[in-house]
C-alpha cells in the first residue's frame, strides 16, 4: 500500500501512531473484501491503555454507522489516502473508466450491505460524511462518492474547524481565572449540562458584560472537556435550507469535535423579530450544549432552558483584578483602587485593557492616579456613546451664579459622589440597603438658568462624564419601550460611572395622582421605572424640569437633592454678564451696568455676548454696545418675545 500513511514499525505509544495503525487495519480489511492484495485483514493490534478511542470508532458511536456503513466510509477514506485504492474500485467493477467509490460497488462487494445505507436521512448522507458527486441523470447506486474533507482529516488524526464554519463560527480560548461570583456561574451552568438526563438546556446569560458571559461559558466547558465555538445572532441564515445546512453542519463538528456554541444575541435589535426567530429555530434543532448570551432574558424555547443572570464583578473583585492588572505598580495608587471599584462597573476584559493604557500613559509622562482614572472612563464610554450626547466639561465652580444656598446643595451633591466609598464600603453604610443607595437630583428653573451649566461644573470638578439625555426622545407611546430604553442607557451608564443628565423631563412627569385613563396610568409605573433606576444607579443622576410645580411630593421625596434655579436678579445678571466676556475679548464702551438692566437669563446672555462678538469680529473691531443691542433684538425675537426697546436705551 503507497501513499500517504505510513506505519511504523515500533509500538503505538502516542494516540496519533495507534489511530494511524487503526485506520489502516481498517483499509486493509475492506482491501481485501474487494478481492484486493492479502487476502484476509491483519489481526488487529490491542489498543493502548490510558489512550483515547480511535478516531474511526469515535465517529461510529457518534453518528450510529452499522458495519456496512463503516466499511463504505472507510473505502472513501482509502481512494484518498492509498493511490491503489483506485484501481482496485475499477477492476472491482469490471470498469476502468470508473476509478471511484459507489454505492453499487459497495453492494456488491461488502459485507452486511443494506440498502438503507444510500438514504438521504441514513447517517453516511445526512451528516454528509460522504458527498454523492453524480449528475442528476446519473443513478444514486452508479454515482461517484467522496469522504468529505473534514471527515478525511479527522480519520486521519487531524482537529479543525469546518472550513464552511470558519465564516460564520469563532473558537473561543479559555481566558484567565473567573472572579467568584462568575465562578459559581461557570459551575451551575456546567451542573444544567451534566445533569440533564434528555437533551441539554440551552443555558441562557442575561447582562450587559459580553465578555465575562463568554468566559463563564468558556469555563463551563473545560470543565466538562468541551471545546467552545461562538457565532454572531446576525450571522445566522433567517431559515430554510441554509438554517438547516448550518444546524446540520455544526452538529456534525460538536459530535467531531466535542464542542458546545455559544449564540451571541447582545447585538440583536430587539425589534428585529424575524432574526431572533432564527436564532430561536436554531438552538430548538441542535441537541447538544449549546449557550445563549443576550442582554435580557427571551422567551421560553421549546426545550429546556436555565437561565443565569450576570453581573458585572462585585467591588471587591473588581479591587482585585485592577491590582492584578497593574501588577507592581498598583501600590502606587493607595486608596485610589477602591475608589476605581466603586465609581466604575467594568469587567475583567475592561479593567484589563484600562490598566494597559494607563501603564502606558505613565510610561509617557502621566501621574499613574490621573491615567489610570481617565482610561476607566475611557473604557465605559463605548456604549454609552451610542445612547447619550456626552457632553465635554468646561466650566468651573467659578461660573456659576446662583444664590449661595444653591452654591452649598451643588457642593453637597458632589460630596456625596466625591465620599461614596467612604461612607458605603468603609463605614458600612452600604450594606444595611442595596437599594436607595443612588444619589438622585432634581434641577429645577426657567430655560437658560443653568442648569446644563451646573450639571458640567459637578462633571468637571468630579472628573466623570457627563451624558445628556432627552427624556422627549427617550418616551415610547408602545407599552414597556420607554422601560426598555431607560434600562438601556442606566446600564450602558453603569460601566463608566458617569453623570446622567436627563433633560425635558416634563415629557414624562406629571401630576401623577391625576389617573383618568389607562395612558395616565401607564405614565406612572413609566415614572416609577426611573425613580427605581435612578434609586439603584451607582451614580449620580439629574433631571432638569421647567415646571417642578407639576411633581406630585411623593415624587420629591425619593429624590435625595432638589436644587432650584431661580431667575437671576439684577447683581445676578451683572455678573453673568462680566464672566461672558473672556478676558481676551477687546471690549469698547461696554457698560455692565446698563447690560443687566436687561431682563433675561444667563443662558440668553452668553448667546446674546456671543452674537455680538462675531458681529464685531465681522467688522475687524472690539465689542461694543451697539453690537450688544442688535444681537439682544435677535436673541428676542428667536425666543418670539417682545423687546422693550427702552431697556436697550443708551446702549448705542
Amino acid at each position: 500500500m503507497g501513499g500517504a500513511l505510513a506505519v511504523t514499525t515500533a509500538d503505538a505509544t502516542t494516540w496519533a501512531e495507534a489511530n494511524q495503525r487503526h485506520l489502516l487495519a481498517a483499509m486493509v480489511e475492506v482491501r481485501a473484501a474487494m478481492g484486493g492484495a492479502g487476502a484476509a485483514a491483519p489481526p488487529e493490534e490491542p489498543w493502548g491503555e490510558g489512550l483515547a478511542p480511535p478516531a474511526l470508532a469515535s465517529l461510529c458511536a457518534a453518528f450510529g454507522l452499522s458495519p456496512f456503513e463503516r466499511r463504505i466510509l472507510v473505502l472513501c477514506a482509502g481512494v484518498e489516502l492509498d493511490a491503489g485504492f483506485a484501481g482496485l474500485c475499477a477492476t472491482a467493477g469490471g470498469d476502468q473508466g470508473r476509478p471511484y467509490p459507489t454505492f453499487g460497488l459497495a453492494l456488491a462487494s461488502l459485507a452486511d450491505a443494506h440498502w438503507s445505507a444510500l438514504s438521504p436521512e441514513g447517517p453516511l448522507r445526512r451528516w454528509r460524511l460522504v458527498e454523492v458527486m453524480g449528475q442528476p441523470a446519473t443513478p444514486l447506486t452508479a454515482s461517484p462518492l467522496r469522504v468529505d474533507e473534514r471527515v478525511l482529516h479527522y480519520l486521519a488524526g487531524v482537529q479543525h474547524l469546518d472550513e464552511r464554519l470558519a465564516g460564520l463560527v469563532e473558537p473561543v480560548a479559555v481566558g484567565e481565572a473567573l472572579v467568584p461570583s462568575h465562578r459559581v456561574i461557570a459551575e451551575r451552568a456546567g451542573a444544567a449540562w451534566a445533569g440533564a438526563a434528555g437533551p441539554p438546556p440551552v443555558v441562557q446569560l442575561c447582562g450587559a458584560d459580553g465578555a465575562s458571559k463568554r468566559a463563564i461559558v468558556a469555563a463551563a466547558c473545560a470543565a466538562l472537556g468541551l471545546r467552545l465555538c461562538a457565532i454572531q445572532a446576525e450571522h445566522i441564515p433567517a431559515g430554510g435550507a441554509e438554517l438547516e445546512g448550518l444546524a446540520r453542519l455544526w452538529e456534525r463538528e460538536a459530535a467531531l469535535s466535542g464542542a458546545a456554541l455559544l449564540v451571541e444575541a447582545d447585538g440583536l435589535d430587539p425589534g428585529d423579530a424575524r432574526q431572533a426567530a432564527a436564532v430561536g429555530l436554531l438552538l430548538e434543532r441542535l441537541a447538544g450544549a449549546q449557550a445563549l448570551a443576550v442582554r435580557d432574558r427571551w422567551r421560553p424555547l421549546r426545550r429546556p432552558t436555565a437561565a443565569f443572570d450576570v453581573p458585572r464583578p462585585e467591588p471587591d473583585e473588581q479591587g482585585a483584578l485592577w491590582r492584578a492588572a497593574l501588577g507592581a505598580r498598583g501600590p502606587q495608587l493607595n486608596g485610589r483602587v477602591a475608589e476605581l471599584a466603586e465609581q466604575f462597573s467594568l469587567g475583567p476584559a475592561a479593567i484589563g485593557a484600562a490598566a494597559r493604557e494607563a501603564l502606558a500613559a505613565e510610561v509617557a509622562g502621566e501621574p499613574l492616579g490621573r491615567a489610570v482614572w481617565a482610561a476607566a472612563r475611557s473604557q465605559g464610554r463605548a456604549r454609552l456613546d451610542d445612547l447619550a450626547q456626552r457632553i465635554a466639561p468646561a466650566a468651573g465652580w467659578g461660573d456659576l451664579v446662583l444664590p449661595e444656598a444653591e452654591l452649598r446643595t451643588l457642593r453637597s451633591i458632589a460630596g456625596q459622589v466625591a465620599h461614596r466609598t467612604t461612607v458605603y464600603r468603609d463605614w458600612g453604610f452600604g450594606a444595611r440597603a442595596s437599594r436607595g443607595l443612588g444619589i438622585g437630583v432634581l434641577f429645577a428653573g426657567a430655560s437658560g438658568t443653568g442648569k446644563t451649566l451646573a450639571a458640567e461644573v459637578l462633571a468637571g470638578a468630579l472628573e466623570l462624564d457627563l451624558y445628556r439625555i432627552d427624556l422627549s426622545g427617550v418616551v415610547s407611546k408602545y407599552i414597556g419601550e420607554t422601560e426598555k430604553n431607560l434600562r438601556r442607557v442606566f446600564e450602558a451608564a453603569e460601566e463608566g460611572g458617569a453623570i446622567l443628565f436627563f433633560d425635558e423631563a416634563d415629557a414624562l412627569f406629571g401630576k401623577r395622582g391625576e389617573v383618568k385613563d389607562s395612558h395616565d396610568r401607564y405614565a406612572n409605573i413609566e415614572i416609577n421605572y426611573l425613580l427605581q433606576r435612578m434609586e439603584a444607579y451607582r451614580g449620580l443622576a439629574v433631571l432638569a424640569t421647567n415646571r417642578k410645580g407639576d411633581l406630585d411630593t411623593a415624587f420629591l421625596r425619593r429624590l435625595r437633592f432638589v436644587v432650584n434655579f431661580p431667575f437671576p436678579d439684577l447683581a445676578q445678571r451683572a455678573a453673568i454678564w462680566r464672566l461672558s466676556f473672556p478676558p481676551e475679548a477687546p471690549l469698547d464702551g461696554v457698560d455692565i451696568a446698563r447690560l443687566a438692566r436687561l431682563s433675561v437669563a444667563g443662558g440668553n446672555i452668553r448667546n446674546i455676548a456671543l452674537g455680538a462678538a462675531f458681529a464685531a469680529a465681522a467688522e475687524g473691531g472690539p465689542i461694543g454696545m451697539g453690537h450688544l443691542a442688535s444681537a439682544a433684538r435677535a436673541e428676542f425675537a428667536k425666543l418670539e418675545k417682545p423687546l422693550n426697546e427702552a431697556e436697550l436705551a443708551g446702549w448705542g
